[in-house]
């Protein structure tokens, strides 16, 4: 079983203007909730950790976890407000955000409510703005540290600028990471971000020479750029009539840690079995899954059946 560790928000959409303001669309997301519910999605056991307001926007948020048959045992309730996030899209349906959420309920996880884990947790993800603000970055930068002996690691830096606007601390912190994650996943436009005029293959070495045995690099409808143990590879993207690519990246992060416990590759020890045609397999299987979310507004990632096998 994985456990997600990172925000839980609200995607607002601003759907018409009316005479007193707007109407808005609220939809629950924020990119580790998104995980989470996908990885339950398509059929795998998973857990979630965040710090969760206790208002009511938090207590649906917690509502739709058990409705999708997410573990709800290790959220830390908060008194603090839930974030709030304002969507933009661009005319081709590539999102934007503007984050209301100082001192929110999933930015004030201290180290007192990290969690102690049994052995059917297997690993973790972390990832977004979670990594970077408030006493949250702080505390699960520690708990995959304390995990990193055992259990597999993964991230996904998802960098929000919008948030915290100084790429240096969002590098440092992903930099951090690289030290003991096992997998990277991160786009094209992250990296961008993260490393200007760095390229790909750069990139990939570096965080291999640090340890990291898995690098995916995602490029939209070009495909993803993937290297296992420094063996890279490229898979294409998949022909889509995008409707939003909002949840794209976290459909695939969610299929990708769902192709890796599928193949029983989704530890610590099964990692090093790992072979390149298992992660062709994985890589193809993750972009499907991602074509499905970009083909419907928001973040409605797909469920087992609406993807190839894989």
């Amino acid at each position: 079983m994985f456990l997600i560790c990172g925000e839980a928000l609200y995607d607002i959409f601003p759907v018409a203007e009316t005479a007193a303001g707007f109407t808005l669309d609220a939809r629950i997301g924020g990119s580790p909730f998104n995980v989470a519910v996908g990885l339950s999605r398509l059929g795998r056991r998973v857990a979630f950790f965040t710090g969760l307001s206790s208002d009511p926007l938090g207590r649906r948020l917690e509502s739709a976890l058990a409705e999708e048959k997410v573990e709800t045992g290790y959220l830390v309730k908060k008194q603090n407000p839930t974030t709030l996030a304002v969507v933009g899209l661009t005319a081709s349906g590539v999102p934007h955000y503007t984050f209301y959420g100082h001192d929110a309920a999933d930015r004030v996880v201290t180290a007192a409510d990290l969690p102690d884990l049994p052995a059917e947790v297997t690993g973790l993800h972390f990832g977004s703005f979670s990594l970077v603000v408030g006493q949250t970055a702080d505390a699960l930068e520690a708990l995959a540290h304390s995990q990193a002996a055992g259990k597999l690691i993964s991230l996904d830096p998802n960098v929000r600028l919008s948030v915290e606007p100084d790429a240096a601390v969002w590098r440092r912190r992903v930099e951090s990471f690289s030290q003991i994650a096992d997998i990277v996943k991160v786009s094209d436009e992250d990296l961008d971000l993260l490393f200007p005029g760095d390229s790909i293959d750069s990139a990939i070495a570096r965080w291999h020479s640090r340890g990291v045995k898995l690098v995916l690099v995602t490029r939209g409808a070009e495909g993803v750029v993937a290297s296992l143990r420094g063996e890279a590879f490229e898979v294409p993207g998949r022909k889509v009539e995008t409707v939003d690519t909002v949840g794209a990246g976290d459909t695939f992060q969610a299929a990708l840690l769902c192709g890796l416990e599928e193949l029983g590759k989704a530890t610590k020890a099964g990692l090093p079995e790992l072979t390149l045609d298992d992660c062709r397999r994985i890589a193809g299987f993750a972009i499907s899954a991602a074509a499905v979310t970009c083909s419907r507004r928001g973040a409605d990632l797909p469920r087992r059946g609406e993807v190839p096998a894989l």
